[in-house]
């Protein structure tokens, strides 16, 4: 089982936040989510982002990109309209690594091959994700991106911080899907 220190070393980006109760949360539910999926910290290089296209990039490649991408487009936006548009930043990084952590409980290695688990064919990961933050007390605006970033979220009320990790989420799957073809 991976520790917290372990986890925590795989985001850098947790220093940028302010609220230090969020950070420690957001590292409980990545150790949860690993610890309920059965992975260690060396697995990860193998967890593919998605299954729906054959990639070699891994699961914590892309949710890092996701959150940078989140995390530049809330700044570009904050800065462009002089705080017009509101942006929390600290839920802009806990949602980017916490938008695809249901996929920890979602995948499991099966014969040497990463597959959908049975909760992964009962539950999507923007479920299984939001319950495990859900879990840990993790506030439901940060819930709410987690819920929403998916095709879950088409049509229904997203704050901004959901439509700015639904759009770094998907300008990173599109450019892969188009190089896997």
């Amino acid at each position: 089982m991976p520790t917290r220190d372990e986890v925590r070393k795989l985001f850098p980006m947790l220093d940028e936040m302010k609220d230090e109760t969020l950070r420690e949360q957001v590292v409980d539910v990545w150790k949860d989510a690993m610890d309920e999926g059965g992975w260690e910290i060396n697995d990860l290089d193998d967890i593919p982002f998605t299954l729906l296209v054959a990639t070699d990039v891994n699961l914590l490649a892309h949710t890092v990109g996701v959150t940078k991408v989140a995390m530049a487009i809330g700044d570009s936006l904050m800065e462009t309209y002089d705080g017009k548009i509101p942006v929390n930043r600290d839920y802009l990084i806990a949602g980017g690594i916490l938008h695809d952590v249901g996929k920890l409980v979602e995948y499991e290695r099966k014969a040497g091959k990463i597959v959908k688990s049975q909760c992964g064919k009962d539950l999507r990961h923007p479920f299984s994700g939001t319950a495990l933050a859900f879990r840990r007390d993790v506030p439901t605006a940060v819930c709410h991106l987690i819920a929403v970033h998916a095709r879950e979220g088409e049509g229904v009320r997203m704050s901004p911080e959901a439509i700015i990790i639904n759009h770094a989420d998907f300008s990173n799957f599109e450019p892969l899907k188009l190089m896997a073809r």
